[in-house]
């Protein structure tokens, strides 16, 4: 069993920044690749970003390439999310999750475990 839990979300002005935390419990978070999903009001949870087990590939959806940048600090048993240039259509509920792979995974199925979300708005 992995508990997540994020933090960093709230409110900024469109072209600012903010940096998501993931937190994770357990002894075994460098066995997991880790991801962030969003879901905005009304719409389905979408992919985000998603770096491998050791960080050493990632990928992101079109939407976010160039503005947003995952990593990991297997040490401290942390995901990262930086948002710079954030967009009005950014604003969501962002969540983190682990998948028991090596490599990277953009399915929400794929993944194990879930955190409960945090807020990022972004105003225009």
């Amino acid at each position: 069993q992995v508990q997540l839990v994020e933090s960093g979300g709230g409110l900024v002005q469109a072209g600012g920044s903010l940096r998501l935390s993931c937190a994770a419990s357990g002894r075994t978070f460098s066995s997991y690749a880790m991801g962030w999903f969003r879901q905005a009001p009304g719409k389905e949870r979408e992919f985000v970003a998603t770096i491998s087990r050791l960080g050493s590939t990632t990928y992101y959806a079109d939407s976010v390439k160039g503005r947003f940048t995952i990593s990991r600090d297997n040490a401290k048993n942390t995901v990262y999310l930086q948002m710079n240039s954030l967009k009005p259509e950014d604003t969501a509920v962002y969540y983190c999750a682990c998948a028991a792979a090596f490599l990277i995974r953009t399915r929400e199925g794929e993944y194990d475990y879930w955190g409960q979300g945090t807020q990022v708005t972004v105003s225009s």
